[in-house]
């Protein structure tokens, strides 16, 4: 680092983008699909009607507990969101049950983890222990944010670069789909790069835990305080009906809307009810409330954060979205777009600026066909990821796991092609190929649903319908780039 401060910048920008860019690439990719978290999980269990959760449902599953569940406890109750994509759902020792949000009939979903997975992944990633997913994912986001910080010191006309997208230029056109990209959503770029590394923060400076407790549990027992229970009496008695007992935690808690309930020693006179809520709403407060569940009664007055917990709290809802509207969810998932694609020209660039003057043409040709296998590979996966929930059998043992395998196999395989041919070639095959695959997934539901696109449409089905036309559009956006590419090898 060299000559003037923006020669250093740029210098920073360009290895820093490099060396750290394939985990960003990953980090937005699946940290914008999981924006519609719940709709995806929707749509990979197709087996759920959509609807908000009845009251009926809460009596059937209720009655179903009490029935059939142990009276040992405890007895668990998993609630959906208001967006959907997941069942109401019972469990206790030993025991779990499904039921339709809408009407409480039992019902059995596939084995998938859904949405969920494309939230875990874009910070945890997969196959390797979590606390170093996590130290290398927080390691990149510190170069993402170092990228952001030298990109704009090293852009004199990043305004007026906006405005400028030559289509068809090589190098200069990458550039100016980077700039347009970065510039398009800066302000979301640096709060979602800075907000991701708040939400690691206790695992990447984890010293003012260590200096103030003996022990995580200790802090955890701090900041989410349970109440203590004295003897418990095993004295029989009746509790109150579960529609009453949410709406009661509902109200306590300010119009949250509870998540997850747990029965501690049901049908006793010591039943104490445990109520989790959604994140719902910008900087709410989340700790759980504890109630009676025979009289009702708060067994613990509600938990004020400090500064420190609620700015925490504020930073991470701003990360994950999860308090969006519709519009702003849109706003969000459209920045992630745009975030991805500034990764994604970035790499392209870093290679069209020295490729013709490498002294180690190797290297370059190796990043290169990294830069394929990684950006059009990880596209190509995610619609296998899609294609293999609708494939696999559904008495599959490990069904889940096997959804997730299958991304990384296709991916795997993408990588190797991409590596084996020439890299011009390499882009038209993988683009047209990962279009197809795109193209097949609203066919594949058609086939194996009684959901189709059409269908979807008619019933007015939102879910299904944007699912697969958004399958749909994709397609058409990757087989566009490639005949582009394959006119201009041609022209």
């Amino acid at each position: 680092m060299k000559g003037s401060l923006r020669q250093s910048m740029a210098w920073l920008h360009g290895w820093a983008g490099l060396v750290f860019g394939w985990l960003m690439f990953i980090v937005f990719l699946f940290g914008t699909a999981s924006f519609f978290n719940p709709e995806i999980s929707g749509w990979m269990r197709p087996e759920l009607r959509p609807g908000p959760v009845s009251d009926t449902a809460l009596v059937r599953t209720f009655e179903h507990l009490a029935t059939h569940a142990p009276a040992s406890g405890p007895w668990t109750l998993t609630l959906p969101a208001a967006r959907g994509g997941e069942p109401v759902s019972v469990g206790w020792k030993g025991g779990e049950v499904h039921f339709q949000p809408a009407d409480g009939a039992p019902v059995m979903p596939r084995q998938t983890r859904g949405g969920a997975f494309l939230f875990s992944f874009h910070y945890n990633l997969y196959y390797i222990p979590w606390l170093l997913a996590r130290y290398l994912v927080g390691l990149a986001s510190l170069g993402m944010l170092a990228a952001l910080v030298s990109g704009l010191i090293i852009h004199k006309r990043i305004f007026a670069d906006f405005f400028t997208l030559r289509l068809g230029k090589g190098p200069r056109s990458w550039l100016d789909g980077h700039n347009v990209s970065s510039v398009l959503a800066l302000p979301f770029h640096v709060m979602i790069t800075y907000t991701g590394l708040v939400t690691l923060m206790f695992t990447l400076m984890p010293w003012g835990i260590s200096a103030n407790f003996p022990d995580r549990a200790s802090f955890t027992a701090a900041i989410r305080p349970a109440p203590v229970r004295g003897e418990i009496i095993a004295t029989p008695s009746p509790m109150l009906p579960l529609p009453a007992l949410l709406q009661q935690a509902k109200t306590a808690s300010g119009g949250l809307t509870p998540t997850y309930l747990i029965l501690h020693d049901p049908g006793t006179v010591s039943a104490m009810a445990e109520v989790h809520f959604h994140v719902d709403r910008l900087g709410g407060r989340y700790n759980p409330l504890y109630f009676s569940a025979v009289t009702g009664q708060p067994l613990l007055a509600p938990f004020s954060p400090g500064p420190a917990l609620a700015t925490y709290g504020v930073m991470t809802d701003l990360h994950t979205g999860r308090f969006a509207a519709p519009l702003l969810r849109w706003l969000y998932f459209l920045s992630g777009v745009a975030g991805t694609a500034m990764v994604a020209t970035g790499l392209i660039l870093w290679i069209a600026k020295r490729q013709r003057h490498s002294a180690t043409p190797r290297a370059h040709h190796l990043v290169e066909r990294l830069n394929i296998g990684i950006i059009v590979g990880g596209l190509g996966a995610l619609a296998v990821y899609f294609l293999a929930n609708r494939l696999l059998p559904l008495g599959m043992a490990h069904r889940a796991e096997w959804e997730i395998n299958s991304l990384f196999i296709a991916w795997g395989a993408l990588l190797a092609w991409a590596g084996a041919r020439p890299p011009r070639k390499a882009w038209v095959e993988l683009l047209a190929g990962t279009a197809l695959l795109y193209t097949l997934v609203p066919v594949i539901n058609l086939l194996t649903t009684s959901r189709g696109l059409h269908r979807s449409l008619m019933e007015g089905d939102w879910v299904f319908a944007g699912f697969d036309l958004m399958m749909l559009a994709l397609a058409a956006i990757f087989a566009a780039s490639a005949r582009r590419l394959i006119k201009r090898r041609e022209s």
